[in-house]
């Protein structure tokens, strides 16, 4: 491939803010004032923005340490534990990709019943029908190559900047400084123990903003069709920066707006529900539309995403050889219809499901956090080899969000991504035998214990302790 033809850093850019800005922050005033007051979401923001910034360091030392490891993200895991290791991370991170896909598809249609009241509720079957056309469409688009695709995705991110421009100008102009403060940390108020009222409100903020962070990573996934690899760090940062600004302005504004029983009580899309407030039913109208071409954007993005992981898993030879087939414009064909065909069975499952988009995107970032997890772990063992201890620090900091993240997401979805992991090993175990590679005892062990972990969670789902909503 040529120079030419790759990515550079604007694109690169465009990649994370359109990738990472979906569906969530069109809905986030009302989750998040659920959640906590102005004070401990201010504090939320903070630990959330000083994890992710912990991701992006580590995911650029890491990238910058092993310049010719260009098989990203899940090749850290690979490189700290083994083929299993990265295959485990990998398969993770195509699993939240497409489960995020599930989540836009759900928001997607019941944008468009806004303005065509047949896809209302977006789970019925003309929005089931016209979400498995757009993921058949999305792929065909990706399969004429990422470049082309990072060109759609600069221009469509630039476009869904505008109405949260807008939003953000006249939720400024509308700020009052009495309401913002007003009962600003709470519960905590009228608490007899206010640090642990503060407390639980900053944890339940952090769930919600997490979902808002997945994809800041696109651009490690990416950096190997990046035109130079600082091109990937420098993007990193500035996509990571691009998106805490925009975020802690979309947010906290609102609460100078209304109550934060009013913002609490919003129909979604709860930045719709304000605007409209402000200056008339077009605000709503003009969210929607945003919300939906936000949505189709970072869908195709998430297109192009796992099958990029596939493509690199290949690479690495812990999936079949198939998997990495690229087609006349190098992209991973088999591994985009392959991810197209179980995304469109799965949406046939959205006709059963009554909270899908929470289902989905729980779901998802659930997995995504594993994937950052194993990222952690590759960073701390790399900081301890080097003796660098800054680097060191940057990957316990990191460890330590994951694992509260993982705690915060719940134990149901850890355990349901559990089994989605057994077919994932008979294709592992698949790509390894077709290589004359034998797993070690110890992969086999560490399958064991999930394929256990796994036959648990189904009984689990079977008797109803683990609901699938």
């Amino acid at each position: 491939m040529t120079d030419t033809n790759k990515i550079g850093k604007y694109e690169l850019t465009a990649l994370i803010v359109g990738a990472t800005i979906g569906s969530g922050i069109f809905g986030v005033n009302s989750d998040l004032a659920n959640a906590a007051a102005p004070g401990p979401a201010i504090l939320g923001w903070l630990i959330v923005g000083l994890g992710v910034w912990c991701l992006i360091a580590a995911l650029n030392h890491l990238l910058l340490r092993y310049p010719k490891q260009d098989a990203g993200i899940f090749a850290y895991a690979g490189l700290s534990f083994g083929p299993l290791g990265e295959f485990i991370s990998g398969w993770a991170y195509w699993l939240a990709s497409w489960l995020g896909n599930l989540a836009f598809a759900t928001i997607a249609m019941s944008a468009l019943g806004t303005f065509w009241p047949l896809f209302q509720g977006g789970q019925n079957l003309p929005s089931i029908l016209l979400a498995m056309l757009l993921t058949i469409g999305f792929t065909v688009i990706v399969s004429y190559g990422v470049e082309a695709t990072a060109l759609l995705n600069l221009i469509g991110t630039l476009a869904k900047l505008v109405p949260l421009l807008i939003f953000t100008i006249v939720a400024a102009l509308a700020f009052h400084w009495s309401t913002f403060v007003n009962n600003f940390w709470g519960s905590a108020a009228q608490s007899s123990r206010p640090i642990l009222a503060v407390a639980d409100q900053v944890k339940n903020s952090i769930m919600v903003m997490m979902w808002l962070f997945m994809g800041v990573e696109s651009a490690s996934v990416m950096a190997h069709r990046a035109k130079r690899q600082r091109d990937a760090v420098m993007a990193s940062f500035g996509g990571w920066l691009i998106l805490l600004v925009v975020y802690l302005l979309i947010s906290l504004l609102p609460y100078g707006v209304m109550t934060r029983a009013q913002l609490a009580g919003a129909a979604q899309p709860a930045m719709g529900t304000i605007l409209s407030r402000l200056v008339g039913p077009w605000g709503a109208a003009l969210i929607s539309l945003g919300l939906l071409i936000s949505v189709l954007v970072a869908w195709l993005s998430w297109t192009m995403l796992p099958a990029e992981a596939f493509l690199m898993m290949t690479k690495d030879q812990v999936l079949p050889r198939s998997f990495g087939r690229l087609n006349s414009h190098h992209a991973p064909t088999t591994a985009l219809w392959a991810t197209a065909i179980v995304q469109c069975l799965f949406l046939c499952s959205l006709l059963f499901t009554t909270y899908a988009y929470r289902f989905a995107y729980t779901l998802g970032t659930a997995a995504g956090l594993i994937v950052y997890f194993f990222v952690g772990l590759a960073q701390i063992k790399d900081g301890w080899q080097q003796r660098a201890y800054g680097q060191l620090a940057i990957g316990i900091l990191l460890t330590i969000f994951e694992l509260l993240s993982m705690a915060l997401a719940g134990w149901r979805q850890v355990m349901i991504l559990s089994l989605s992991l057994l077919p994932g090993f008979l294709i592992y175990w698949q790509a390894r035998r077709t290589r004359k590679l034998r797993l070690a005892k110890n992969e086999w062990l560490a399958m064991g214990l999930i394929s256990i972990l796994a036959v648990i969670s189904l009984v689990l789902i079977l008797n109803g302790t683990i609901p699938i909503e």
